[in-house]
């Protein structure tokens, strides 16, 4: 309760993640620790980690779910779509299910779908009691869960990707390095194992104290989401919970208050909530605003930076092939895409055999982000020019700036 209670508990929290073991990551590190943490809420969020082979996605899921009680999730490898409700009743309520390779777990996906949407699932089957009498019984498994999966086919899992955050592995040459550096720390011994255990075990406890308590949010109204986002319906919906997620977790920090109505318990959002959840969630946002793939936008991004340090504005297949060991097969799926949404264009050059290619415009990626960026801010914008509601009794968060009333 005292580390709960401390002030910037985001940025303490992100640092004893670090200190449990979690090498670089530092956004989905967190993002994932808080979207594991809304398991305890009405309303979980779920992530999906991509990534390509053997970039660590998995690695990231299991060390972070490290920090979760073991009673407080179930880890799956392999389980029939059956065996889902055979489960008892309220056996799976508020628990964090992890799924270790999503391509492995297809039978699965629909229950999971159904228990992440409608927060139960129901099968009917035929049954003989004891007197060899057939009866027909319903299996019920309750909710709310909240779902975590790996997979290096973002494509093929899009209706459960709709209802996820995806978060992309950092597949950087400096991630590279610093993961490197760490397996040679603890090869040779030279890891502090007793830190790791330690951080470790202090955010496992600080799970075991975090108690059911309605969230609500005073500025809601005001928080839209950049125009640009695909299928905004949900992802506002991704949003708001995310917010209500953080505010969940600084529950210690609140002053509880009470429905007037119906005595009912609750804690607010804060503007402060609401920053944190911008910083960490837009590049969630941005790649839900991108046309192309995960995999398709971090070739076209790496394309780039070799085009700038290269002074070059064209290029070719086998140039690129080379210098970024990408596969032909996969390079090819990759310009289909860049192709077909015009982030790529051919430009054949006269006298040369090989097609050459040019990107059409090497800052949409940054102005995507700096709108995105500009939309979020202005919702705070927005707050401050606005009365804050009547609701609210936290005096830290009331505004002196008012609408003028007519």
């Amino acid at each position: 309760k005292a580390f709960l209670k401390k002030r910037k508990l985001l940025a303490n929290t992100n640092e004893y993640i670090g200190k449990s073991g979690v090498i670089g990551e530092h956004v989905n590190r967190l993002l994932m620790y808080l979207i594991f943490t809304s398991r305890k809420t009405s309303n979980p969020l779920h992530c999906i980690s991509l990534g390509s082979s053997g970039a660590g996605k998995t690695h990231l899921q299991s060390k972070v779910a490290e920090l979760i009680p073991e009673e407080d999730k179930v880890e799956i490898t392999v389980l029939s779509a059956n065996a889902f409700y055979y489960f008892n009743r309220t056996e799976l309520q508020h628990k964090l299910i992890l799924i270790e390779d999503l391509d492995g777990a297809e039978s699965v996906l629909y229950p999971l779908r159904e228990l992440q949407s409608k927060k139960r699932i129901t099968k009917t089957v035929v049954h003989k009691d004891s007197k060899g009498t057939t009866k027909t019984i319903h299996l019920t498994v309750e909710g709310p869960v909240s779902v975590a999966g790996c997979t290096t086919q973002e494509s093929i899992y899009e209706d459960n990707s709709n209802r996820s955050f995806l978060l992309y592995i950092d597949e950087s040459e400096e991630q590279d390095t610093r993961i490197m550096q760490y397996q040679r720390l603890a090869t040779a011994g030279k890891l502090n194992e007793e830190q790791e255990f330690l951080a470790a075990e202090l955010l496992r406890n600080v799970q075991r104290v975090l108690k059911p308590i309605k969230v609500i949010n005073p500025y809601a109204e005001y928080l839209e989401l950049p125009q640009s986002v695909f299928k905004p319906r949900r992802t506002n919906s991704h949003y708001l919970q995310f917010i209500n997620a953080i505010t969940f977790y600084k529950q210690y920090q609140r002053e509880k208050q009470y429905n007037k109505e119906t005595g009912e318990e609750y804690i607010e959002t804060t503007i402060e909530d609401i920053q944190e959840a911008n910083e960490l969630i837009t590049e969630v946002l941005l790649r839900k605003s991108d046309t192309i793939t995960g995999a398709c936008r971090n070739y076209l991004e790496k394309l780039k930076k070799y085009l700038t340090k290269e002074n070059q504005t064209t290029f070719t297949a086998i140039e690129i092939r080379k210098r970024l060991k990408v596969k032909k097969t996969t390079q090819w799926r990759y310009h289909k895409q860049l192709l077909e949404n015009y982030y790529i264009k051919t430009a054949q050059i006269k006298g040369e055999k090989l097609y050459r290619y040019e990107v059409i415009n090497p800052n949409e990626y940054k102005e995507l982000e700096e709108a995105i960026s500009k939309s979020l801010q202005e919702c705070i914008t927005k707050i401050n020019s606005s009365t804050v509601p009547s609701r609210s009794t936290n005096k830290m968060e009331r505004l002196t700036k008012t609408k003028t009333i007519n």
